[in-house]
């Protein structure tokens, strides 16, 4: 498959397991995994093209195993056979207590900061273990948001690890954002008042 194409389809295939399969039909069970006859019939690829697709996928998103295949995270809530309960049963539980990072924009701060990091239309709010991971965190946000696992924990809730290193939290209350980072130039222009609201950045250290 040329790039184009790859691209074109691997686009198509995390659409259709993070958000398409309701909408579509897709018959997929509650941890997001499908039968790869199933995805070849919808997207009209042959085997070969998915286990490309699956291999080349440069975060690791997509997973394949014994005929079937998902998204390791990311799906959408509204119309998706996929359960909360059903996602974290497959990932494994993260007993990590040093800082982890959410990365956003400085437009979502306001409400960040009343209402803590909510998961929104997704099934989880997705961490990153660095501030310079690859995966769990946009490229190009402004603002990066430390996370204290141990105040996650101590407010019932559970941190999970997905297959392609994806930290994932149902959510993040206020109290556990501890820090942040400004990494884009308008981000550092406001520098003093977003380390005002969130505090300073430890630097990695708790």
């Amino acid at each position: 498959m040329n790039p184009i194409a790859l691209t074109h389809a691997s686009k198509r295939l995390s659409w259709l397991l993070r958000h398409g399969a309701g909408e579509t039909g897709l018959p997929m069970d509650p941890a997001g995994w499908v039968p790869v006859e199933a995805v070849l019939r919808a997207l009209n690829i042959p085997e070969s093209s998915l286990d490309q697709v699956v291999r080349e996928n440069n975060k690791g998103r997509l997973e394949l195993r014994e005929g079937r295949v998902r998204a390791c995270q990311g799906h959408s809530t509204e119309a998706m056979p996929v359960t909360r309960e059903a996602l974290e049963a497959s990932w494994t539980e993260e007993p990590r207590t040093d800082l982890c990072w959410h990365g956003t924009s400085l437009a979502h701060l306001d409400a960040i900061d009343r209402e803590g990091l909510t998961s929104q239309a997704r099934t989880h709010v997705h961490l990153a273990e660095e501030t310079d991971s690859k995966v769990g965190k946009r490229a190009g946000v402004d603002v990066l948001l430390a996370i204290d696992p141990e105040r996650l924990r101590a407010r019932g809730l559970k941190l999970y690890r997905s297959p392609n290193g994806v930290l994932l939290v149902r959510a993040v209350p206020r109290d556990c954002i501890v820090a942040a980072r400004a990494v884009s130039r308008n981000a550092r222009a406001r520098e003093a008042e977003v380390t005002t609201r969130f505090g300073s950045d430890p630097q990695g250290q708790r």
